[in-house]
């Protein structure tokens, strides 16, 4: 089951919440779990097992660790806890690429417990930071285990740790503030909704169209780089919004997990904008225990790499990923040379730079996202030699006929990439702002407000909704990691 279902829409989060609520305060962490359960069950019933068994065997270990607390023992319990979920993301998402790169064995293919990545990092950072002190061992297991499960962030982040959400889960949400928040919920959730389906599936569906053609134009090429881009992020900031609202909607509040990457002007403030809680993960249990910037300069130059290593591991088993982690761990550490240089020798004047640091960002990332998302370097790399069109996938000595129909796949496209575009900056919610802004100086401005909120969230569920049901193309990028 996905977020943008028929059924996960007007059967099960109905469902969910009118349980939720009409449940009294101390089975509300009971109605949360089952329903998670039933959520990752609907589409994989036995992989609900291996989840039960790695939230017991982490419970179970860490009582043992927090029993031995003054003996070695502790210790080995505390590392068994830890190593475990990972031992189990190894085996279902790693094993066979490393049979085939290491001993060039082909093993059978070994299905990916959906959001087996995401409950593995949640469990390891609750299992670390119990250790460290930085939060009590929970230990009601029901609210453990809904902790773990938590449906409206189980498949697609963001990563939420169990500090962020501690409250919610042990005193019950803010009833007082809930209407509020339930209605802001809403909203967010529409808009993510509305991310995923009219935008992130359209792109989609024009990704697709410029792939089946086989050859492309050069502009057909930029599109296409564009396009491919602009899904993903959609899709993934789509589904992370409406994890967000979902939560607001039943008193929690999770961190936010994207701020506009695409209005960054270096590689390293788009990772601060870009899937926010995973660069956080890598960041606060890997960087910073390997020494962070405090160390030398190959010392942090080593640290950066293998955190990227694991960054594009974290995404997937294949080269494409490898390599696509560990270009960005070159760009961070070629800009961190670059600023030095700059500082020492402002060359530039600062609005210049800022226009070649966006169009250099721009390039970086377009490229990047040709190498996430092929399923093979070749693949890859055609798409980038057809950016300067060359390569085998660039059009040569085309009749009038094929430039036709590539003029008209790309201006049918036009329109979406052109609101994508818009989209994927600041300029809407500036815009909402300064409007919300001059209507509360009118008589009846807040009732107005509150009228567009009402009619822009239905819209978008109306729209949606139609999309979803006449059209048949919706996929989710990130079930694959």
């Amino acid at each position: 089951m996905i977020f943008s279902s028929i059924t996960f829409l007007y059967f099960f989060l109905p469902a969910t919440i009118f349980l939720y609520f009409a449940s009294p305060q101390k089975g509300r962490n009971f109605v949360l779990l089952v329903m998670s359960l039933l959520f990752y069950a609907w589409g994989e019933p036995v992989c609900v097992l291996l989840m039960i068994v790695q939230i017991a065997a982490s419970y179970v270990l860490l009582w043992l660790a927090d029993r031995l607390r003054e003996r070695r023992a502790a210790g080995i319990f505390y590392i068994l806890s830890v190593l475990l979920p990972f031992m189990a993301l190894f085996y279902f998402k790693y094993f066979n690429f490393f049979m085939n790169t290491v001993f060039g064995l082909k093993t059978r293919t070994i299905a990916l417990p959906i959001g087996i990545s995401f409950y593995t990092f949640q469990i390891a950072s609750y299992c670390v930071d119990v250790y460290h002190g930085r939060v009590e061992r929970q230990k009601n297991i029901v609210i453990y285990a809904a902790y773990v499960t938590l449906f409206p962030q189980l498949v697609a982040g963001p990563i939420v740790r169990y500090s962020e959400i501690e409250q919610t889960l042990t005193r019950g949400a803010d009833l007082s503030n809930i209407r509020t928040q339930f209605g802001d919920g809403l909203v967010r959730f529409a808009v993510g909704l509305g991310k995923k389906v009219l935008i992130a599936n359209v792109a989609g569906e024009f990704v697709a169209e410029i792939a089946a053609l086989g050859q492309r134009s050069l502009l057909l090429s930029w599109g296409y780089a564009a396009a491919v881009s602009l899904q993903i992020y959609f899709d993934f900031s789509g589904y992370s919004d409406m994890a967000i609202g979902m939560g607001s909607m039943l008193g929690f509040r999770f961190p936010e997990n994207f701020r506009y990457p695409f209005i960054s002007r270096s590689v390293s403030e788009f990772w601060r904008r870009w899937h926010i809680t995973l660069g956080a993960w890598f960041r606060d249990y890997v960087y910073i225990p390997m020494g962070g910037n405090r160390v030398s300069m190959m010392r942090w130059i080593w640290n950066i790499l293998v955190v990227w290593l694991f960054t594009g591991l974290w995404h997937g088993a294949g080269w494409n990923f490898i390599v696509w982690g560990l270009m960005f761990a070159v760009l961070l550490v070629f800009e961190k040379g670059i600023g030095r240089l700059y500082n020492r020798r402002r060359f530039l004047p600062e609005m210049v730079l800022t226009v070649i640091s966006h169009m250099y960002v721009v390039i970086i990332i377009l490229v990047s996202f040709l190498v996430f998302h092929n399923d093979s370097l070749s693949g890859a790399w055609a798409d980038i030699q057809a950016l300067l069109g060359a390569g085998s996938r660039a059009a040569h000595g085309v009749d009038s006929t094929q430039m036709a129909v590539y003029s008209y796949v790309m201006r049918n496209r036009a329109v979406l990439l052109g609101v994508a575009l818009v989209g994927s900056t600041p300029i809407p919610f500036w815009f909402w702002k300064k409007l919300r802004g001059w209507l509360q100086t009118v008589p009846a401005g807040d009732g107005i407000v509150h009228a567009l909120k009402v009619a822009a969230t239905l819209g978008l569920m109306v729209l949606c909704t139609a999309y979803l049901i006449d059209g048949s193309f919706n996929p989710f990028l990130y079930f694959r990691f």
